[in-house]
C-alpha cells in the first residue's frame, strides 16, 4: 500500500477535541484501532461505520505504526 496516513488523517481543535480522526468524518482513530484490538474485521467495522473504507481502517494501522516507532531521549 502507497497511501500516506497523513492524506487521511487529521486533528483539529474544534472537533473531538483535537483527537485524531478520519478526515470528512467524526470518527476517530482510536475507535478505529479499538475495534481491531478486539478482533473485528474490516467488513465488521467498514460495516458498523459505513463512512469507513478499507483504506481508512489500513492508514490507521499505518498511524498507530508510526507513533510506536516514536523515540524518546531520555
Amino acid at each position: 500500500m502507497n497511501v500516506n496516513w497523513k492524506d487521511h488523517i487529521v486533528s483539529t481543535s474544534d472537533v473531538l477535541r483535537g483527537k485524531p480522526r478520519i478526515k470528512g468524518t467524526r470518527i476517530p482513530v482510536s475507535l478505529v484501532l479499538g475495534y481491531l484490538a478486539t478482533g473485528a474485521s474490516h467488513e465488521e467495522i467498514i460495516r458498523e461505520f459505513p463512512d469507513l473504507t478499507g483504506e481508512h481502517i489500513m492508514v490507521c494501522l499505518d498511524y498507530a505504526r508510526e507513533l510506536a516507532e516514536f523515540e524518546v531521549a531520555v
